[in-house]
């Protein structure tokens, strides 16, 4: 069997995205452990397939000019992937780039085919990439030099003005940092920082969250801490959720779409692992990972259900649960640096059917609430309509609901609803709200 090289493998990653829609990020990672590799070439595979998925239309914008016709999916993406290379690698000489494509070319088409290659990559090399200040309408200009889908940046710009879209679509392009969620059941934040030191993790706490530590080198999952359940790998904005709920030991907790289980957790340890939380999801398969993250931190008060949490009222009487998470299904418009592909496939249907859904998971919720409980519902999306319009429409539909200050964050304790963008602390782009049931409801 030949063995594929890392611009080959890349290659074969940026067309299984293309043709299936599948997540880079699990793509990539499978690839990794299936073509054994390691060190060095797994960091400029994870950048080249990443980088050119990222600025896919800007690396379109520079080649158009250069393309008598479109070619076929793997030579289209063979040229991305290579300019790419030229463009935003300075480590890559781009003659090596060139030989490497036209080698390529060769091995799976044929000479008219590698020619067509070999004569692109030089005439941009000789000539250079077109300028995109050429480009007069702003949104469109955003949308070219930080490849964000022109419908995107339009509902953006409406909803947040054009200078903030800017800086989310220029964050968006750059990798995002590991952070890690401390065990509070186990150690405390500084006693964590000390371990991953000795280790030799390059780890600070964080100024967002009081659980969570930035690492600026190092693979959090290979530390002696995550293996013992100490620590859990989890986003700083995500580690704002779980604490909002308020979940305290001996209550009955619900969180409605639960998997991969990292919100679950967080609740359990804040219960001290005492009382009890039902955790949802309709998929199986993803249920898993929220046994495991409960298994590996010696969780035993976490009970998965697979449920559509929209039917949830069939498993539970009402007025059961202390609090409820609902942690929604959202388009992930927060997410797009660790999920690049994911800003080519959705579209403003899929915005407007999500919706419908988030609202009936929420009208799910209410009679399965005690009064006086909390209810919180949160998204890793950016999107306006998503998150303030359908908590607006909620609580219009719900009067027997107030919305309550969440004094838990301190970034915005004083608000009953937090944005949090990309680019506001490197964190991922996340909502959250809460709100009371009233006594007299």
């Amino acid at each position: 069997m030949r063995t594929l090289n890392v611009r080959e493998i890349a290659l074969d990653l940026i067309d299984a995205v293309e043709k299936s829609g599948s997540y880079s990020n699990l793509m990539l990672n499978n690839a990794i452990e299936k073509n054994n590799i390691s060190g060095r070439d797994t960091a400029l595979l994870t950048e080249i397939t990443y980088g050119t998925i990222q600025r896919k239309l800007t690396l379109d914008f520079y080649l158009a000019p250069f393309l008598k016709k479109k070619p076929e999916l793997w030579v289209h993406n063979l040229l991305r992937l290579s300019l790419y290379q030229m463009v935003y690698l300075d480590k890559v000489p781009e003659r090596a780039v060139i030989h490497e494509a036209v080698d390529i070319a060769k091995k799976r088409g044929h000479k008219g085919i590698s020619g067509m290659v070999n004569g692109v990559l030089r005439s941009i090399q000789r000539e250079g990439v077109p300028d995109t200040k050429s480009i007069k309408d702003d949104a469109e200009r955003i949308s070219i030099e930080t490849s964000h889908p022109l419908w995107l940046v339009k509902r953006w710009m409406k909803a947040y003005g054009k200078e903030k879209t800017e800086a989310m679509c220029q964050h968006n392009l750059t990798a995002p940092e590991q952070t890690v969620r401390v065990n509070a059941m186990k150690m405390t934040r500084d006693e964590a920082v000390s371990v991953l030191k000795e280790e030799g993790f390059d780890a600070s706490p964080s100024d967002v969250s009081p659980y969570a530590i930035r690492l600026m080198k190092g693979n959090a999952a290979r530390s002696t801490l995550y293996k013992n359940g100490a620590i859990s790998i989890q986003d700083e904005s995500s580690m704002l959720v779980a604490p909002v709920v308020g979940a305290k030991p001996g209550q009955r907790i619900l969180d409605m779409c639960s998997a991969p289980g990292g919100k679950t957790a967080h609740l359990a340890e804040q219960m001290n692992g005492e009382g009890r939380i039902d955790a949802l999801d309709i998929h199986a398969h993803k249920l898993k990972l929220v046994t495991q993250n409960a298994d590996r931190l010696a969780l035993s008060n976490i009970h998965i259900q697979k449920q559509d949490a929209r039917k949830a009222g069939e498993l539970f009487a009402e007025e059961t649960f202390d609090a409820i998470l609902v942690d929604a299904p959202c388009s992930g418009l927060g997410v797009i640096r660790r999920k690049p592909d994911l800003k080519y496939a959705k579209t403003e249907q899929d915005l407007d059917n999500l919706q419908r859904i988030q609202l009936a998971i929420l009208d799910a919720a209410v009679p399965l609430l005690k009064k006086q409980g909390v209810l919180v519902y949160s998204t890793c999306t950016v999107d306006k309509e998503e998150n303030e319009g359908t908590v607006n429409v909620f609580l219009s539909n719900h009067p027997e609901f107030e919305p309550v200050p969440l004094e838990q964050i301190s970034i915005k304790p004083e608000q009953t609803m937090i944005q949090v963008f990309p680019d506001d602390f490197g964190g991922d782009g996340f909502f959250i709200s809460k709100f009371r049931k009233k006594e007299n409801s």
